[in-house]
């Protein structure tokens, strides 16, 4: 057998070169040869002179080594597809709906499954409907087309007359996809499912109908986010990078027009050079001068609007302190980086005194500790923080499962075998800052679990000899969440750089309230924010200016 490997290792090379994206492949050349003839036919129904895509693409365009990917895959032998997904991240402006649209209507020509069923799926109808649009408009632009299909606007459905597949747009919901034997499916713009609760369990349905259908797709096309990454988006984003960059191997062809990380930070992106790197349908969809005007406004109305544009006209992903409702110390939050980096053991030698806070341990959530620690001579607040999560959890939430996979690795967090052991990890980490003699006090949200009261108990730390206090949380906590702030911005806050805090930070969003703000996660649920909250529950208790137990006075707390 062919190696079917899509992985493209030298992808930084071939975008900065101007070059496909899409690795060599041993495709099946006359299905490919099909694909693309038929792909070259159709007529784009919204471009003045209605031409053809080969006319309007032009001779060697980036979409095409694409296209014959997909159907070139196509054993007919065996009536398998060696490729079964495609996953396309492109910015606004480059066709990619009309694109959609018309892979969708080839699948549908050269389609060889009677009664065959294709979708195209999108967060909302109208969202959906932009490449229903497309595909209905080239239909009627020829005659062949015409009579070889039945447009039914009433039922949103393209039937072909002779093999009775049908082509059909709908909303991404549970109970409309359930269920689904679809041969293929476009699914447009899947950031935008990160707005869904239900996201992770359509992408199921949808993939379950793979396996019954050897010879289906999964056609994704999508910009990046407006916000950080998160859910379903941040899953898919993940698992896509991984196969392009080999560390993953599945039958998906991961086509990602993103500038490299190292060229795109500190406003690298702006740098016209690059912009026909990641915008390969510029001077046909979209033009030069119209991006120059779009980062120029943006530029005038503030880093939010920059954040947007780049996000959408170039692919930029959203950094932590992008979003619009975003916590202000997340501007600040990579300005606390120690180079060197900062585990447990440092904090307690580099201290004069600690203070520990935990946070959350629900069946979905994360349980977060946190360790900060007063440094000696420059009293710098030095950070540590650790998460732990149940098998529970990660079943629950498996759209977040390349976030935890990550953090697993890093060492960051914990996957317990059972509940309550992430209980008494959390109790073991508390010993050893108490046994180093420099621990001030544990400060826990006051309706936390009584578990953890119960833990602390068993190596003295307890609300009797004033170890273990209850700290407000809400609008209470607001004053933490201010020093914490502050302190970033002066530089008297530091931290690890954990890629576990800087994901918490991303995902806090400040909600306004009648007194105060209060720092709630994203409401999608997905979002993890208790290391956060955690270090926000210590950081309470060290602006009390407390002394450690072996000090000569009882220092009392107000938290």
């Amino acid at each position: 057998m062919p190696s079917w490997d899509t992985s493209c290792l030298d992808w930084e090379d071939r975008i900065l070169a101007g070059r496909s994206l899409v690795p060599e492949l041993p495709l099946y050349k006359a299905e490919a040869d099909k694909a693309l003839r038929c792909f070259k036919r159709l007529r784009l129904p919204d471009v003045i002179g209605t031409p053809t895509l080969g006319e309007a693409c032009g001779k060697e365009s980036w979409i095409y080594p694409i296209v014959a990917a997909l159907f070139g895959s196509y054993d007919r032998q065996t009536d398998r597809r060696m490729i079964q997904e495609c996953f396309l991240l492109i910015p606004k402006g480059n066709a990619k709906s009309t694109f959609g649209g018309a892979v969708m209507l080839t699948a549908m020509i050269v389609n060889r499954r009677p009664e065959a069923s294709f979708m195209f799926v999108a967060p909302t109808i109208e969202i959906a409907s932009i490449a229903y649009k497309q595909a209905k408009g080239t239909i009627r632009l020829d005659k062949s087309l015409n009579d070889l299909f039945h447009v039914q606007d009433h039922l949103r459905r393209i039937t072909h007359r002779v093999s009775g597949a049908t082509l059909m747009i709908k909303a991404a919901d549970t109970d409309t996809i359930t269920g689904s034997l679809c041969t293929g499916t476009m699914i447009d713009e899947t950031h935008q499912f990160t707005r869904k609760s239900n996201s992770a369990e359509i992408m199921v349905e949808l993939r379950g109908a793979l396996t019954k259908r050897p010879d289906g797709f999964l056609f994704q096309t999508t910009t990046q986010s407006k916000s950080p990454p998160m859910g379903t988006f941040a899953s898919e984003l993940a698992t896509a990078r991984a196969v392009r960059d080999g560390t993953m191997k599945l039958p998906v062809l991961p086509i990602l027009y993103e500038i490299p990380d190292r060229l795109a930070r500190d406003d690298g992106w702006k740098d016209r050079k690059y912009w026909p790197l990641v915008n390969p349908n510029l001077g046909k969809s979209t033009s030069e001068d119209f991006l120059a005007r779009e980062v120029a406004r943006a530029e005038s109305d503030g880093p939010q609007a920059l954040a947007l544009i780049a996000s959408q006209h170039f692919n930029v992903q959203v950094g932590m302190s992008l979003r619009a409702d975003g916590w202000a110390g997340a501007n600040y939050w990579e300005r606390g980086v120690l180079p060197e980096g900062l585990d447990l053991d440092a904090v307690i030698e580099r201290s004069d005194c600690i203070t520990v806070g935990i946070d959350g341990g629900g069946m979905d959530d994360l349980l977060g500790i946190a360790v900060l620690g007063r440094e000696k001579e420059t009293r710098r607040h030095l950070a540590w923080t650790h998460a732990l999560i149940s098998p529970e959890g990660m079943e629950h939430r498996k759209a977040n499962a390349a976030f935890y996979q990550q953090f697993i690795q890093d060492g960051d967090l914990t996957v317990v075998r059972q509940l309550p052991d992430d209980i008494s990890a959390v109790v073991d980490i508390v010993e050893k800052c108490k046994l180093s003699r420099k621990l001030a006090g544990v400060g826990v949200d006051v309706l936390g679990i009584g578990g953890i009261v119960d833990g602390l108990a068993q190596i003295d730390v307890t609300q009797d000899n004033e170890l273990l206090i209850g700290v407000r949380q809400g609008v209470s906590l607001m004053g933490a969440i201010k020093t914490a702030e502050r302190k970033l911005v002066d530089g008297s806050f530091k931290h690890g750089g954990q890629a576990l805090m800087a994901w918490c930070v991303s995902n806090a969003r400040v909600v306004p309230t009648a007194t105060g703000i209060k720092i709630a996660r994203d409401a999608s649920g997905y979002g993890k924010i208790d290391p956060l909250m955690a270090t926000f529950n210590a950081s309470a208790l060290m602006a009390t200016n407390p002394a450690p137990q072996n000090a000569p006075e009882v220092r009392m707390f107000f938290a």
